[in-house]
């Protein structure tokens, strides 16, 4: 997938008016199956897969001993023996090793990603665009929830998941479809405004919806109560790895959160910037772009517990001059319906 189709800004816009079409087939897919596929699944997450039902997804991550990530994933019960586990592109083989090492009990774990295709058809008219192309019934289909069928054809698994902070579907098929699906979807939605779009919307669109991405907010070194993810970490589910360091650091407290802030000029605060509060370096941006929604400058930053309340003042240093931004509540865009 591009940087850019018809340009970031264009395309950003056409998500959260329309529709925009990304091919995210690099995204991993590792299948988890057999008798004991839930069970190792609980032992290496933090959330709780016992609560899914067939057909449902959750958020979760594959944690360390220390409870940092080794990275964050989605998790989809396909039936009592069978689920996929979705992760990122730079984490598959990484991934996958760490989970082999800790399949103690058996499981059956197969990477499916080179045969699996991924289209993500995002924005509040995706759903008007795919229902014409599919027998199934998408009004029916909640958030994080998930049916097999046909697309035009094609067996595919719809899901109702996405990056972007808008409704939308992720589209799971054979790799060997993605043109005649890629092509044919986008002639369909042209009407509705669909765009194809490429990693800068992506990434735009995933940080106004105060999305992580895995390798700047997320990352070996941050536990996932510091990265604001307690609410996948369910303590009272039974042991996995990572849990007691997770239950340590909630009962003690953190020492720092991963906060959003606005800038107050004109300055873009970029990855791996500089981060001051009174004088002194603290931190630096993990993610930071200007809103093409809010038209504002944005971005994360781990910072200091006592200096990441809403309303406190920051610096960011663009270029060696100290600028000055403001805390935020999070998420700093969220569509009026959700």
């Amino acid at each position: 997938m591009p940087v850019e189709y018809s340009g970031i800004a264009k395309e950003h816009i056409a998500v959260r008016a329309a529709a925009g079409l990304f091919d995210v087939s690099h995204m991993g897919e590792i299948e988890v199956s057999g008798s004991q596929a839930l069970a190792l699944i609980q032992a290496i997450t933090p959330n709780d897969a016992s609560r899914l039902i067939d057909g449902q997804a959750q958020y979760s991550a594959l944690t360390t001993p220390e409870g940092t990530a080794v990275d964050d994933l989605l998790v989809y019960r396909q039936s009592q023996n069978r689920f996929m586990l979705v992760v990122n592109a730079a984490n598959i083989e990484n991934d996958l090793e760490w989970i082999r090492a800790r399949n103690s009990l058996g499981a059956h774990v197969e990477d499916i990603s080179e045969k699996t295709g991924l289209l993500a058809l995002q924005g509040p008219r995706a759903a008007e665009i795919l229902q014409p192309l599919t027998e199934m019934a998408l009004s029916g289909l909640s958030s994080y929830h998930f049916a097999s069928g046909q697309v035009l054809g094609v067996d595919a698994l719809v899901s109702r998941t996405g990056y972007t902070g808008e409704d939308g579907f992720e589209l799971y098929f054979p790799a060997s479809e993605s043109e005649k699906l890629w092509t044919a979807i986008l002639k369909a939605g042209e009407p509705a405004g669909l765009l194809p779009a490429g990693l800068g919307a992506r990434n735009t669109l995933r940080l106004e919806a105060s999305l992580l991405l895995y390798g700047n907010d997320l990352d070996r070194t941050t536990s996932l109560l510091e990265a604001g993810l307690g609410w996948i970490v369910k303590l009272d589910k039974g042991d996995f790895v990572g849990r007691d360091a997770l239950a340590r650091q909630k009962a003690e407290g953190i020492n720092k959160k991963l906060a959003g802030f606005v800038m107050r000029g004109r300055d873009i605060a970029r990855d791996h910037y500089p981060v001051y509060v009174n004088g002194a370096e603290v931190s630096h941006v993990t993610s930071g772009s200007p809103s093409i929604t809010l038209k504002q400058n944005i971005g994360l930053a781990y910072l200091p517990l006592a200096h990441a309340a809403p309303g406190t003042t920051l610096e960011v240093s663009v270029r060696g001059r100290a600028c000055e931004a403001e805390v935020v509540r999070t998420p700093f865009y969220k569509r009026k319906d959700s």
